[in-house]
């Protein structure tokens, strides 16, 4: 007679098949509170569209409702549409289900646009500079033995300085475009 001996390639197979079986078990949810709905992962996201769309539908409705329920049936607005007009009231979320963007439901702030500007604003215009356009150049370069201030602790010392030298490059590039067109006329007559 022959006897049966394990060889290791059957006893790493049969280790392995036993690890995976065990992780499986300890890994499965416990109790019917975390197992989630059919048709629905666990990193599945409300998509805002959806949720805008039906908030302008149900203005009754609040966001984090809406939410809730698209959350519970996999996002299918037309589940939750149909359980509204059928007279059905969505479920209440519970306290722990926090949404990842709910944002106001002020019906105003969804409608307003943004206020309309020129397409084409010179830097002139928009920072109020057509004033100091004539006044001679303030540059640092008109004395270079000062030595530039070192960065100020001051938050309104630092605007002050930030927007003067802005002031001052957006009116040095005016003057050198100005000279550009000066030379360039002169040249073609």
């Amino acid at each position: 007679m022959s006897e049966q001996t394990l060889n290791i390639p059957q006893i790493l197979v049969f280790l392995v098949i036993t690890f995976l079986l065990i992780r499986w078990l300890f890994s499965k949810p416990s109790g019917s509170s975390t197992r989630l709905p059919a048709g629905q992962s666990r990193g599945f996201r409300v998509n805002p569209a959806h949720v805008d769309q039906l908030s302008q539908m149900f203005p009754q409705l609040s966001r984090r409702d809406i939410m809730w329920d698209l959350q519970r049936n996999g996002g299918n607005v037309a589940t939750t549409t149909e359980r509204v007009l059928s007279g059905r009231a969505l479920e209440v979320p519970p306290p722990s289900f926090q949404p990842p963007n709910l944002r106001p439901s002020n019906p105003t702030s969804r409608t307003a646009t943004p206020p309309l500007r020129p397409a084409h604003t010179d830097l002139i215009t928009r920072y109020n500079l057509a004033s100091k356009i004539n006044t001679p150049f303030e540059a640092s370069s008109s004395e270079p033995n000062v030595p530039k201030k070192a960065w100020s602790q001051d938050k309104d010392e630092r605007q002050k300085l930030l927007q003067r030298r802005r002031e001052e490059m957006i009116l040095a590039a005016r003057r050198k475009l100005e000279e550009k067109d000066r030379v360039k006329s002169t040249e073609t007559s």
